[in-house]
């Protein structure tokens, strides 16, 4: 049933004060929506209408509060290119509270670009429409493709013009979560006052998450594991799919196992490893092939914030911390090699596939092949067309070919078709491909939102083919990527 009007809650505020600050936005002058999430809006009971009237942009842009919320700073800390930062939090953000969506389920509601807060640090408080719409985007595709993120249901423009390497126009978004509990969040509360607030937000945080795992003998230990679990399979989605984040600091790694904070993030067209994209990661830390162990590093920060929780002697509890971490790489790589079973229609436990699955990552690698077409195209070698894999690797032909044929003798006597249908289902032929995305993001700072609907409405449905879209599913031109880079928007 929609509402027409939102309302929300206020329990992270309620249960843990020292966690957050009361803090309005600061007004946006004349306020309009240029990006508007409906399927989202339907999800958390909102209606459509309401929320494009006066009030609900009033709403999205912070100039108005709903009955009932309670807007707040959250309070975290980070390690920020692997240097400890003790007070980080919501610099430019707020927590409007919680809304119970249309199947009962908790979700935050979160404002971005609202204005400075006591955690801005010096900055301004602002965002601008190029960073928000990306978010926006990425954050849907990803959707779109299973992977677990937070949404965006909202970018209005502010009227404003915001200062980054030049004027332009300022914007906010509005995100939704299962929460915003990050890693930086349990760093914080060990931080403050000796770790006061650790088991209160230990609790706060199975409620949301893990509720079964308040009951445990070792709640914050229940946590820890549950956390290692969904951020395994998270980093492995990312990596099956070529997402690159950029920006793995530890204030942007959540609890729930949704990805979040999309800045300098970006999806990789040619296969390499070594592939970064943020202007700010000069040494290489979040390129792509090194997720799943910054990941793991990430995850040790949490169980040394939790150690006090875990157990009062200290070294069993780093015993068991120790222990819940190691498990990080077996479910990691159970999940990308599922995945990647998945991707080329294998059996998920057949003996071959370690060596089928690191051979052929060893050539995308050599060959720099397209990442996403790679597996479309291997599907259209199950229909008898082989044109467009050899097409990817023009200098590993025969390489390609001997790999192909010892894949094809894996599939045994599984229909082709069948198997080159179950592929496609699972590998997109659309993703928000870099040149893409900034050519929609200049196209809307310009005022013209056509090009960026478009490409939206691509990426949200991202497995069927689209008639007069084959440009679309390529890399950048020869030398886009040479130079390209993302930035935070800060």
């Amino acid at each position: 049933m929609t509402s027409a009007t939102i309302e929300l809650d206020h329990r992270f505020a309620d249960a843990l004060p020292e966690l957050a600050v009361d803090w309005a936005a600061s007004p946006a002058p004349t306020p309009a929506v240029v990006a508007l999430n409906e399927p989202l809006a339907e999800e958390l009971g909102i209606d459509v209408a309401w929320l494009r009237s006066a009030a609900g942009i009033a709403v999205l842009a912070g100039n108005a509060v709903p009955d009932g919320a309670r807007p707040v700073a959250m309070g975290y800390a980070g390690h920020q290119f692997g240097n400890y930062s003790p007070r980080l939090g919501d610099g430019r953000a707020l927590l409007l509270g919680e809304v119970l969506d249309a199947e009962g389920r908790l979700r935050d509601v979160h404002l971005k670009g609202s204005g400075r807060t006591p955690f801005a640090r010096g900055g301004d408080g602002r965002a601008t429409l190029g960073p928000m719409l990306r978010e926006y985007l990425i954050a849907e595709a990803l959707h779109a493709l299973g992977v677990p993120t937070t949404r965006s249901l909202a970018v209005v423009t502010t009227g404003e013009t915001v200062a980054r390497t030049g004027p332009e126009p300022g914007a906010i978004l509005t995100r939704v979560a299962t929460s915003h509990l990050r890693v930086g969040t349990f760093e914080y509360a060990r931080w403050l006052e000796d770790g006061a607030n650790l088991e209160p937000l230990v609790r706060h945080a199975l409620e949301r998450h893990h509720p079964d795992g308040d009951d445990s003998a070792r709640p914050a230990l229940t946590l820890l594991r549950h956390t290692v679990e969904v951020q395994a399979v998270l980093i492995a989605q990312w990596m099956l799919v070529g997402f690159v984040h950029g920006v793995m600091n530890t204030d942007n790694m959540t609890i729930s196992g949704e990805s979040i904070d999309f800045g300098p993030c970006a999806f990789m067209d040619r296969f390499d490893p070594a592939t970064v994209f943020s202007s700010i990661d000069h040494a290489g830390r979040y390129a792509y092939g090194n997720q799943p162990a910054v990941a793991q590093w990430n995850l040790a920060r949490l169980a040394e914030a939790l150690l006090p929780a875990i157990d009062e002697d200290r070294d069993t509890a780093v015993a068991l911390a120790t222990e819940a971490l190691e498990g990080f790489v077996d479910r990691y790589q159970r999940a990308w090699s599922d995945g990647m079973a998945g991707k080329l229609g294998l059996p998920p436990d057949s003996p071959g596939n370690s060596a089928l699955f690191d051979g052929l990552v060893s050539l995308q690698t050599r060959a720099r092949a397209d990442h996403t077409s790679t597996y479309r195209a291997l599907a259209s070698v199950l229909r008898g067309d082989s044109m467009a894999l050899g097409a990817l690797f023009p200098e590993h032909v025969l390489e390609i070919g001997d790999w192909s044929t010892s894949w094809q003798g894996a599939l045994g006597d599984a229909d082709r078709g069948a198997v080159a249908e179950g592929m496609d289902a699972v590998n997109p032929l659309y993703v928000p491909r870099n040149h893409l995305v900034e050519a929609a993001l200049a196209s809307a700072v310009d005022g013209e939102f056509a090009a960026f609907g478009s490409l939206l409405d691509l990426v949200t449905d991202p497995y069927v083919e689209r008639a007069g879209r084959r440009a679309e599913t390529g890399p950048a031109p020869d030398g886009f990527d040479s130079g390209y880079q993302t930035f935070c928007g800060t």
